[in-house]
């Protein structure tokens, strides 16, 4: 089941904020220590970006490793800048927490932006970051996980730790496939192309999202990013869990790239407006969409339900989505959803699902969001639609 997630031009630019200094453990606005760390992570952020690895040891203590600058040899970077919010100073050590954003050069328009703990150390009159970690409670970078391994695409990037070319390939095709269909329904105002992370394992990819890996069993893959907010979001990146996605046949695995392509082609008309019902179920039916496969095919958890007699008297709710619920709500949750979208496509034709869709996100919040939408878009009501799709569900299934 498929699921949903600033540097300066040159990439250099390091602001250090006064008022973040003020204050602060040992450290004060005035103390040169923090113009030194700020003129140590500047040169930090160089020699990434120049692939400079002396540059970059000499901004390290002494005798550490340079392990993270090697797994990102092969990661195409346009950007990569750190700024300081907090700086704490005891004597010859310090804590910088930073903000640290960088861009995929070709595929992020906007930076990935990650929060950043810095430990550094003074010796011989000169500072060195001795440590550089996430921040308590944010998620890992995959170059962490090991060495990162890029395959290119015509519409697509995938970046992997622990994965052979080949595999790495196969996604790429895959994904180059997703990306004009995507396109074909929605249209061409996105991208048009991917960044996809493979990750080692279930319990790595938890680590890119910075959550507990027992919300994610089950789930093949997610979209981060910030919905609605534009051209200037944060970029996208589809994020996969190698454990079940490997157990996909060749359809499900191109369903799920599908279905994911989606989330990032609409991520900028999916608002807090837009209930799950229709953003999960507008990408399974872009997803599924000229398979060739039916209702009681794509939806047989909903099936079982309306031969028994139990068609739902609503919409699947937004709680219903959510991964650590029962994988038979779950289920019928996704099905209802892409239900409701395929019979829009139906009844109303497919330029009024996404005219829909659209509307939905332009709205000021949820309330009233799908209500006039359903009026202005497909002049019927939330009652009278509702009857309709639990007629269609009858219909389909039954």
């Amino acid at each position: 089941m498929a699921g949903r997630r600033r540097a300066s031009g040159a990439g250099l630019c390091l602001v250090l904020l006064l008022a973040a200094l003020v204050g602060c453990g040992g450290g004060t606005a005035t103390d040169p220590a923090a113009a030194e760390v700020r003129r140590v992570l500047d040169l930090r952020a160089a020699a990434v970006l120049d692939r400079d690895e002396p540059a970059y040891r000499a901004t390290g203590r002494p005798g550490t490793s340079v392990t993270g600058f090697e797994n990102l040899r092969d990661v195409p970077l346009a950007a990569w800048s750190y700024r300081v919010t907090g700086f704490h100073r005891s004597g010859d050590r310090a804590t910088a927490d930073a903000e640290l954003s960088y861009r995929v050069e070709g595929y992020d328009t906007a930076p990935v932006t990650t929060a950043r703990t810095l430990d550094l150390t003074r010796a011989d009159g000169r500072w060195y970051v001795a440590s550089d970690r996430p921040a308590e409670g944010a998620s890992r970078q995959l170059w962490e996980q090991g060495a990162v391994t890029v395959v290119r695409g015509a519409h697509s990037l995938v970046m992997g730790v622990g994965q052979s070319d080949e595999g790495l390939r196969a996604y790429a095709a895959l994904a180059d496939r997703a990306a004009p269909a995507v396109s074909r329904a929605w249209g061409a105002d996105w991208a048009g192309h991917v960044v996809v992370l493979v990750p080692r394992s279930l319990e790595a990819m938890a680590g890119l999202l910075g959550a507990p890996a027992s919300g994610y069993q089950g789930i093949a893959a997610v979209t981060t990013g910030e919905a609605g907010a534009g051209a200037k979001a944060p970029a996208d990146r589809i994020i996969v869990n190698p454990d079940a996605y490997g157990v996909l046949g060749d359809f499900g695995k191109q369903v799920v790239l599908t279905h994911e392509t989606t989330h990032v082609a609409t991520r900028a008309h999916t608002t807090a407006a837009t209930p799950l019902w229709l953003s999960e179920g507008y990408a399974d039916w872009v997803g599924y969409l000229d398979s060739g496969r039916g209702p009681a095919q794509i939806a047989p958890e909903l099936e079982r339900a309306v031969v028994d007699g139990d068609v739902p008297a609503a919409l699947p709710d937004d709680a219903d989505f959510g991964f650590a619920e029962d994988a038979t709500r779950l289920a019928r949750a996704y099905e209802g959803g892409w239900l409701a979208c395929r019979m829009i496509a139906d009844r109303w034709g497919e330029a009024r699902l996404d005219a829909f869709y659209r509307a939905v996100g332009a709205h000021d919040g949820r309330t009233g969001a799908v209500e006039g939408a359903l009026r202005d878009v497909l002049g019927t009501t939330p009652e009278k639609f509702t009857g309709q799709w639990r007629e269609y569900l009858r219909a389909q299934l039954g």
